[in-house]
């Protein structure tokens, strides 16, 4: 991302996938005030592994979570509830989320209830999807043109990070 690209910088929403899915892994935080607003379950995608995220993919109809910066867009309405816009920020590594219509959404296998049935959370199609009783307080703090990153210490990403810049 260029210097000046975030139109609301006062916020940062980082996914830490090096976390299993039974942790918070969701940070959100008030980059203006110091302060830890959000700490949330969030899933990754169904073919980037079980408890934990181990493979990520750029490709359509991969069902893999994407990894890198991010663009926060529009709040909506759609077939998962009140949801959230986002733009890959990263050629090679981000940049198909939007025709992969990879969303911030709620739903119901993001749960402290489907960790105690299953020992994981469940998994979405690629898209960060958070607790559907978070859903309006997340998307309502970060919408619109705040940074979100998606991180794993996988190697291949860290190498084609240095070489996308």
């Amino acid at each position: 991302m260029e210097a000046g690209s975030i139109p609301n910088p006062g916020v940062l929403s980082i996914i830490d996938f090096s976390l299993p899915s039974t942790q918070k892994r969701l940070f959100i935080v008030d980059t203006y005030n110091g302060k830890l607003l959000f700490s949330s379950l969030v899933a990754h995608g169904r073919n980037s592994g079980g408890l934990m995220a181990t493979r990520f993919s750029n490709r359509r109809n991969s069902l893999m979570s994407s990894l890198g910066f991010y663009l926060t867009g529009q709040a909506f309405i759609g077939q998962h509830g009140y949801s959230m816009r986002l733009e890959g920020m990263e050629k090679g590594l981000n940049d198909n989320v939007f025709s992969r219509a990879i969303i911030m959404h709620p739903a119901g296998y993001v749960s402290e209830d489907h960790i105690q049935k299953w020992g994981f959370l469940g998994r979405s199609e690629g898209c960060p999807a958070i607790p559907e009783q978070l859903d309006s307080a997340i998307i309502d703090a970060i919408h619109d043109g705040s940074c979100l990153f998606i991180y794993s210490p996988d190697k291949r990403y860290l190498h084609q990070s240095r070489l996308a810049s």
